[in-house]
Formats: C-alpha cells, structure tokens, sequence
C-alpha cells in the first residue's frame, strides 16, 4: 500500500473517531438502531404462549396478566380522572402527547378525561406533528433495534396497542401507543420511538379511544368507524 492511500485512511479514521467522539451515545444510538417496522396489511392482534422477553439485549419476565378483562372495570378505578359516564361527550376525542413533560392528555372537546405520564422515544425519535389512530390491537409483537449496540428488543404480549400515522409519517413506520411491561421508568424516555404507558393506564386510553372495537381484538380505522386524533409536541428531555 503506497503511503499516500495510508495517509488517506488514516485521515479518514482519524475524522469517524472525531464524529464517534462529538455526537452523544444516545443520539449514535438513534442513528443507527432503528425502531422495528409493521407490515401493515398482516398486522394483527397477537396470542402467544411464550413468557419471556428481550429489551436492550435483557430477559424479561412476561407478567402473568397484562390484558384485563372486558370493560376494564379494575382499571377505571385506577384512573387519575373520573371516568366519563355512557354515552356523554363534550366533543371530539383527541390524545396529545407533550414530549417536554413526558405526558399524555385525553380530551373530549375542552374536557380532559386522563392526564398520564408516557416514556417516549429515547433510542429512536417520536415524531410530532398531527396522526391519526389507524389500528387497535389488544395485543401485538414488536421487535427491533441492534444486538451489537445492546439495543435489541423483542416483545411479545405488547398490551393495548393503537399505531398512529399521518401524510408524512406512514403507516409501516411502527409508531403507536401502547403499554409496556419491560420497564416502569415511566416520565423518562425509554423507548425507540414509540409512546409506552403503564399498561392499566393505556388500557383505560385504549378503551376510551377509536375506532371502536365492539367485541373484536383487531380494528381497523374507516370512514365509518374513525380513529382518534393524536397531536404530539414538545422536545424530550435528554436522558
């Protein structure tokens, strides 16, 4: 090798370790540990048996029961705001998600019905902007992120789940609201893009939330049966 091209690829080594060295860990991680895709035509509720999962190339137990049961009655008692009685409603339901505070609001017109602490995106960017909910799932799998970096996650059993999108942001991007059993650092960033709660909390919102489920473990949004606005804002706190 002749010594200029030595002196070439020296250079050029010496300018990626300077780059390695300026961009933080977290936000080398971002780069290059992706959230996990959907397919959004096989997306479907998810059963499984098994009892473990990964999160940042960690076991975790499954806790034995992370789906309630129909109408949710232990979890409304549970909720930071009093539930909405039957068939009231002061406007349309909307969620808003502010990334500066770790928090997620519920509205039906002015009137807000649950103000929840979230995790947002921490190894990966949750978008802003306005979204629509586009499908529920009462349960999913999700995996992604890189074993080389320690990021890798795989996740059976995600509780309560409402993937949203817009124009700019689609539908095969993967971001949704959803519960998270692996961590309970919940008001800190903690995820890859997406927005975790404690799964009773995003079993309340999933509840609240459209289209309607009436009965099924998958719905997708229509024009008869919509999803719920989702407005996400704010800059998250650095972790």
């Amino acid at each position: 090798m002749s010594r200029g091209i030595t002196i070439v690829i020296s250079i050029a080594l010496f300018i990626f370790s300077a780059v390695l060295i300026a961009i933080p860990k977290t936000q080398f991680l971002v780069r290059f540990s992706p959230q996990g895709t959907v397919n959004p035509v096989e997306l479907k509720d998810e059963i499984s048996l098994e009892k473990t999962a990964v999160f940042n190339n960690k076991t975790v137990d499954i806790p034995s029961k992370i789906i309630a049961q129909a109408k949710y009655p232990e979890l409304r008692v549970q909720s930071q705001m009093s539930a909405p009685v039957l068939g009231e409603s002061t406007g349309p339901k909307r969620i808003e998600v502010d990334l500066t505070n770790q928090r997620l609001y519920a509205y039906e017109g002015d009137k807000l019905i649950y103000n929840f602490l979230i995790s947002s995106g921490k190894w990966g960017r949750t978008p802003t902007g306005t979204f629509d909910i586009w499908i529920k799932l009462r349960s999913t799998k999700m995996s992604g992120g890189k074993k080389e970096l320690g990021t890798y996650y795989y996740l059976p059993k995600v509780p309560y789940t409402m993937y949203f999108a817009n124009a700019e942001i689609p539908q095969w991007r993967g971001f949704g609201i959803h519960g998270a059993y692996w961590h309970s650092n919940f008001g800190h960033p903690m995820s890859h893009g997406c927005i975790n709660m404690k799964p009773e909390e995003a079993g309340l919102v999933y509840e609240w939330a459209t289209p309607i489920m009436n009965g099924k473990h998958t719905v997708h949004a229509s024009v008869e049966n919509p999803g719920t606005q989702v407005v996400i804002y704010g800059t998250a706190p650095n972790s």
